[in-house]
Parts: structure tokens; sequence; C-alpha cells
């Protein structure tokens, strides 16, 4: 098959990429490197099925000829800074819902009708349920990430009703995993090799939170691109992405410091959320995905030991 891959350069994008190449496929891949690495693709820099073109998704329309034939495109790229999104408010808006009309556009130019998108559990905002399910009733927004994001899925689904797409909207949880490169791992790993003696953390640690494996998310996307080029899935699915546990902010650093083989103190700066947009408790339900015959493989626990001593030993912030 033949797969567009925005975002190819990025965490999720460049493991995709890595492993649709394993399987034989073609890959085009757009990405402006803002905040992916060329060392993420040095694997598919040496496989002639890969073409790469080094450019903003706002320009995506260029290329629909090298988009044209695509059996499935995976929606990776995106603006993925959700705690900082207030200090420049317009950058949510144009690089995940415009961006994402872009993308759509240039499908419907070329033809081609499938799309995985990678949506987020933000979406649910301070959900009211908790494990989370996808007919969960909507609360009011609390960052413009996850707002930014709905509004794209709202396209995506307008587009499947006007014309004829077939795409799944995969909300996940935080991944963990190796090319990990921001989040409160990276954090706190970076804070740790500054004074290992004491360890500073948003919030008062209470906060539950639920992560997952990239691996465990490629897999599930890989699922799903199948499902979708086979038709058995068709019109629009939001889809729920993560693992049956949480956990809190304040455990998830004590097994980021033993992983290390640091025993620092922990100095909490208050409260129940570390930043305005911040969710408290964040844990989605997965039955759906389990349905589709998709299982998380990996633990919390394995997953944030894994990535912290990956970040440890790589510098890719």
């Amino acid at each position: 098959m033949k797969i567009t891959v925005t975002g190819c350069a990025g965490f999720i994008g460049s493991t995709i990429v890595d492993e649709l190449l394993k399987n034989g496929h073609y890959v085009f891949g757009i990405d402006n490197f803002s905040t992916g690495k060329k060392d993420f693709l040095e694997k598919a820099f040496l496989n002639d099925k890969f073409y790469l073109v080094k450019d903003d998704i706002k320009n995506i329309k260029k290329y629909y000829k090298d988009i044209k034939g695509s059996d499935v495109v995976f929606h990776m790229a995106a603006n993925a800074d959700v705690r900082f999104g207030l200090n420049h408010p317009s950058k949510d808006l144009e690089e995940n819902t415009i961006n994402t009309f872009n993308v759509l556009e240039t499908m419907r130019l070329s033809n081609v009708k499938k799309l995985i998108f990678a949506s987020t559990g933000s979406v649910y905002g301070e959900a009211s349920i908790i494990p989370t399910p996808e007919d969960c009733p909507f609360p009011i927004q609390t960052s413009l990430y996850g707002a930014s994001k709905l509004a794209a899925e709202g396209l995506i689904a307008a587009y499947c009703e006007g014309y004829g797409f077939s795409a799944v909207a995969c909300r996940f949880v935080s991944l963990m995993g190796p090319r990990y490169t921001h989040g409160h791992v990276v954090d706190f790993v970076k804070s740790l090799k500054k004074d290992s003696n004491t360890l500073k953390i948003l919030g008062d640690g209470s906060q539950y939170k639920s992560y997952f494996h990239v691996k465990d998310c490629m897999e599930a996307m890989l699922l799903l691109s199948d499902k979708l080029s086979d038709d058995e899935i068709k019109g629009f699915l939001p889809l729920n992405l993560g693992t049956k546990e949480g956990i809190r902010v304040k455990d998830s650093a004590k097994i980021i410091c033993e992983s290390l083989g640091y025993n620092p103190e922990f100095i909490f700066s208050g409260g129940n959320k570390g930043w305005i947009g911040d969710n408290p408790s964040i844990e989605l339900k997965i039955d759906t995905a389990n349905k589709l015959g998709w299982y998380p493989k990996k633990s919390i626990r394995e997953s944030i030991a894994e990535t912290a001593k990956w970040v440890f030993e790589n510098d890719f912030t």
C-alpha cells in the first residue's frame, strides 16, 4: 500500500513510518521539522520506499499529486504544546484546526478518502465520568489545544458525511516511549540532572493521569488503518486509546527517580492542577478499541520507567 504521514518526523509519526516501511509499504511523509527530528527518520532515509518533503502542512495542497493514490493518510502533524497554549492563542487554531482542513481539502483533491487522525483525550476537558467513554457528554473545554482538536474532529466528521470519507479520530492519553521529547518525564529528568536532591512538581501531586506506550499506539493505528482499507470502518469513528489504569503524578515521579537511581525531596507547588487546562483526572474507557481487537501490551509503570531512561540517555529536547 501507499501511505501518507503528516508530521512524519515526530514522536508518533516517525514510529509509524518505521513500522510501515518494515511492512513493505510506500510512505510519503511531510514535516517542517519544527519539533520533529531528522534523527528519528534515520532508518527511513535508508529505504527507497520512503519519500519526504520538508514543508509546513499549510502548504500541503502543493503536494496533492504526491498524496494521490494513497490508501490511507495518517495525520499526525500538530502543535502539542498544551501547557503554554494561552501564551500563543492562535497557534492551536492554525496548526491543529486550519491545517487539518488543509489536509482534508488536499485529500479531496487527490481523491483519497481514508484518514487516521491523532486527536486527544483532552477533548473531554474535566470529564464527569472516569474512565471516560467516547459518548461522554462534553464539558466546557479547558485548553485551547483540546478545543482545536475537537474542532478538527468536527471538520473530519463533516467531510465523512459530505464527501464520503471514512476516518478514525484517535483520542489518546499522553504517550510514553523512545523519541518522547516533551512532557513531565522530560521536565523531571532535566530537573534531576541539574539538581538530584530536590524535584519540583506542579500541583500537589495528586493529579491522576493515564499514559500508554507509543508502540501500543502505533499498533492500534495500523490495525485501524487495515480496517479502513478493508471497509470494516465506514464514516466517522471517534475512538479512545490508552490503558485500563492510571497513576498519580507523585507516584509517576517516584518511578522516574527509582529508574534513574535518584532519591530527591519532592517540592509541590500546590493545588489540584499543574497549570490552567491541566485536567486533575484523566483515564479513558477503551472498550470500543478492545472490541476491534486492540489491547495495550505495556503497563504504565513499564512505559514511564523506559521513557525516563531513554530521555536520560538521549537529549532531543
